[in-house]
């Protein structure tokens, strides 16, 4: 929902769609780079954390990213900066 959003303000401003889904997507990892962090130092081992990580990244940039094709397709010959 997030990723949605931020594609959404994107559209509408100057950002553009794929700057915005860029900016998001590496947001959204580091974030979740810091979970990862927090679960190890209470214990859990990398090992059980890494799955956690892809699971929570990788739906939310392929969400992004189809969000930006489906968004992109206007008219042609228009641009998305």
């Amino acid at each position: 929902m997030l990723a949605l959003v931020s594609l959404v303000v994107g559209h509408r401003s100057r950002l553009g769609t794929r700057r915005a889904a860029v900016w998001f997507s590496l947001l959204w990892t580091i974030a979740m780079i810091a979970n990862l962090g927090l679960g190890v130092s209470h214990g859990y081992s990398l090992a059980e954390e890494l799955p956690i990580l892809l699971i929570n990244v990788l739906p939310a940039v392929v969400v992004a990213s189809v969000g930006v094709h489906l968004i992109g397709r206007r008219a042609p010959g228009a641009r998305d900066e």
